[in-house]
């Protein structure tokens, strides 16, 4: 069984992060989120992997190379445009040869990996095994709809009215059958070749498609608010390891401080992780906070955020929630003396932020 990963989107939920990065490689927990679903491909047994690439080649190419750091055989696929899923299986074709795969979009996070998965595909053999999850919004997503025994009959791509919550996840199971159907697809409205209408080939075609629910582990970090979310998920199940040197500073529950980043006059509250070479002085860093290595928080407040490599945040009273560039530099300004201007009625109680 071989892998195909896809990496090749332009990232454009993530903008301004991915005008000068691929989105695949914006750290999770200090590591890029490309190299979890590496790792996943690889625990569950598969070897050969075949990673679709766009304009950010090189920079995918260089972080990954020939895939021996993570036990794999990688083989880059050039994609000359994001023109659908169904496409980079198109382009994919002679890689992929009659061999069964799984599909695997390099922006999502499956936790707890894909091995049951995988067992469960090559156990039951269908000619399609899909994932899916209840989502609030299903026009974002491609969206399922099941019959009254539980069985697959009909997708959609981003539809305006979804007929059910079922959206896919970005994992798909195929036997060698899916070529024929993507060899036959026509560009959906949107100008791509939908998996969705693949999938649906399959289905009418009277193919076995099977589908498996899946709840609570597994995200698109195709957006900052879910890149954050993964980034607590990783982060709560990291254990304390303070390898750094750590000077008048308060570490309070699972903290990693690596080898070579220096904390002084600081309070971290866990899970947090600072990364080699970065410097922490007279800040306070809160839960759910990765800061890469070569970054500088001094006389500052970070908590639930993602800080990139190389970034500094200097003098800043509050920052949470955010997503910091690498290189990125942040700082205060001198405090303004602000008047009011108040026209009150009779017997009123005003309270003015000092």
């Amino acid at each position: 069984m071989k892998a195909l990963v896809l990496a090749g989107g332009s990232g454009s939920r993530l903008r301004p992060i991915t005008h000068t990065s691929a989105k695949q490689l914006v750290p999770v927990a200090n590591k890029p989120v490309l190299f979890y679903g590496l790792e996943s491909i690889a625990e569950a047994g598969i070897r050969e992997v075949g990673i679709v690439v766009g304009d950010t080649a090189a920079e995918i190419e260089a972080a990954v190379g020939d895939g021996s750091r993570f036990g794999l055989d990688v083989t880059y696929l050039p994609q000359e445009a994001p023109l659908g899923l169904a496409h980079a299986v198109a382009i994919a074709r002679d890689y992929l040869g009659d061999d069964d795969f799984v599909m695997y979009l390099g922006d999502n996070f499956v936790v707890g990996g894909i091995g049951a998965l995988l067992d469960r595909f090559r156990v039951s053999r269908p000619d399609a095994q899909i994932l899916l999850t209840r989502v609030s919004d299903p026009r974002a997503f491609g969206v399922v709809e099941l019959d009254a025994d539980g069985r697959v009959i009909g997708l959609e791509e981003k539809p305006e009215h979804p007929r059910s919550d079922l959206a896919l996840v970005g994992v798909y199971m195929f036997s060698a059958r899916v070529h024929d159907a993507v060899s036959g697809l026509k560009p959906s409205w949107r100008g791509e070749l939908e998996i969705t209408d693949a999938i649906q080939e399959l289905i009418d075609s009277d193919c076995r498609v099977e589908s498996t629910l899946v709840s609570g582990y597994w995200k698109d970090t195709g957006n900052v608010a879910d890149m954050l979310e993964v980034n607590r998920l990783v982060l709560d199940g990291v254990e304390a390891d303070c390898s750094g040197v750590v000077d008048s500073s308060e570490l309070v529950g699972r903290v990693v401080i690596e080898e070579g980043a220096t904390v002084t006059g600081s309070r971290i509250v866990g899970p947090v992780v600072v990364a080699a070479g970065s410097r922490i002085q007279d800040s306070y860093i809160g839960p759910f906070t990765s800061i890469d290595s070569g970054c500088s928080v001094i006389d500052s407040e970070v908590e639930y955020s993602i800080v990139l490599r190389g970034a500094s945040i200097v003098g800043v009273r509050r920052v949470e929630r955010s997503l910091i560039g690498r290189e990125v530099e942040v700082t205060s300004t001198p405090r303004v003396l602000r008047s009011h201007r108040l026209v009150l009625g009779d017997h009123s109680k005003v309270q003015v932020a000092s």
